[in-house]
């Protein structure tokens, strides 16, 4: 390999290591774990130049990524609760340049409850979304990666949203609040 095709893989984990990593731990649901999957994906893509023939860059990160993800992910699913955060870092952003602490601790107690119920939906509904999250992978690009039909992906984004929007409601008392949290959240990239 040339330096200069160095450079430009270098470029390519540099810009794309953060969306591999949600697509990764949209499958394995560990921190560790997507990240051991995210350099595994990029070492293979270096080792059989497979980086080279990319027509769409993020569909076909996206498709590596997640079968890696899935070839790591344990045989016997484990349970995922709502009350152990241990393996996860749900640490939130508040909107305003300067929140009270008061307002740092509500808002990273609410997004970490959305990432649990996030973590918690069915895979089949769980991974179309992380995909989709934050636009980066349209539906027919997410039909690709999982290998179903586009109107499949778009069925399984409005399960997972309306799925969503019902646990946040319930959870919350208030359909108002709910929905407009469940809006916000859902529409950002659930995992940086």
């Amino acid at each position: 390999m040339t330096i200069g095709e160095e450079a430009a893989f270098a470029e390519l984990v540099q810009r794309q290591s953060g969306f591999v990593f949600r697509v990764a731990y949209a499958v394995l649901l560990n921190r560790a774990d997507a990240e051991d999957a995210v350099q595994e994906t990029f070492l293979k893509l270096y080792r059989n130049g497979g980086w080279h023939n990319m027509e769409n860059e993020r569909a076909f990160l996206a498709r590596a990524a997640w079968r890696v993800a899935v070839d790591r992910r344990p045989r016997r699913p484990e349970a995922v609760s709502f009350d152990d955060d241990s393996e996860r870092d749900f640490t939130g952003e508040a909107p305003s340049s300067d929140p009270g602490p008061e307002q740092t601790l509500l808002l990273s107690d609410q997004n970490a409850r959305i990432h649990a119920m996030i973590d918690a939906l069915p895979e089949e509904l769980r991974l179309p979304l992380v995909l989709s999250a934050g636009d980066e992978l349209n539906s027919r690009e997410i039909g690709r990666v999982l290998g179903i039909p586009e109107g499949t992906v778009r069925t399984r984004l409005r399960r997972a949203r309306e799925l969503l929007r019902h646990k946040l409601d319930a959870r919350e008392g208030s359909h108002h609040r709910g929905t407009q949290v469940g809006n916000l959240q859902v529409k950002e990239a659930p995992y940086a």
